[in-house]
């Protein structure tokens, strides 16, 4: 595993660490879309089923079990502990209008016609947009607290190491996946803006920004 794989993953957990820390403490899920979170946790789901079938490490057992229980263990505190503090009102995001494309091109374009490869690669398309109800409910409101915006930014974070990953491995592996590159870069692109406006304006700046795409 390169440095540029486990930092991705790092951050990746980072981000889910940091969503969930923030609604125990809190106590509240205010600006958190319970849809994006029901669309990551199908995605993990999806995607390491081969968890029954096969093992390859501790490290990649472990992680995958993190990220299974961590992401119905957020949408438990979505839905059920913390229902009263949801905003299902702004969370107006057609999520069929993903999983049901996706769903449909996944059987089109895969690397093997096999259940398990199918959903893998559902899984794998699923990601790219799964965060897409999450900004559509930013930008709606025109708010989102500091501890939000820091779970969007590691989020991206780790898709843009992957990204590096995909090309180390390709250069000193010989390794290549097309549809987990071209997953990757739509899913990066969604978080193109964010992250200028995070590193480079402050967080200021980035709340200003939102209020501005939502009165536009």
């Amino acid at each position: 595993m390169n440095i540029f794989r486990l930092t991705g993953d790092l951050s990746h957990l980072a981000a889910i660490i940091i969503l969930l820390l923030k609604i125990w403490k809190t106590r509240s899920c205010a600006g958190i879309s319970g849809k994006s979170q029901i669309l990551f946790a199908l995605v993990f789901t999806t995607r390491y089923l081969d968890l029954l079938t096969s093992y390859i490490s501790l490290y990649n057992t472990f992680m995958k079990v993190v990220y299974i229980g961590c992401a119905y263990a957020t949408v438990y505190l979505i839905y059920m502990k913390f229902k009263a503090t949801y905003d299902g009102n702004h969370d107006t995001f057609r999520a069929e209008f993903l999983v049901v494309p996706v769903g449909g091109l996944s059987f089109l374009v895969n690397h093997d016609f096999s259940p398990l490869e199918i959903l893998w690669t559902f899984s794998i398309y699923l990601e790219s947009v799964a965060i897409l109800p999450q900004l559509f409910m930013i930008s709606k409101t025109g708010e989102a607290e500091t501890i939000t915006t820091h779970y969007l930014f590691f989020l991206g974070l780790y898709r843009a190491l992957y990204l590096i990953n995909w090309i180390w491995r390709f250069y000193f592996e010989g390794f290549f996946d097309l549809i987990a590159i071209v997953a990757g870069v739509v899913q990066t692109i969604l978080y193109c803006d964010f992250f200028y406006l995070y590193v480079t304006k402050g967080e200021h700046a980035f709340h200003q920004q939102l209020l501005y795409l939502s009165q536009s």
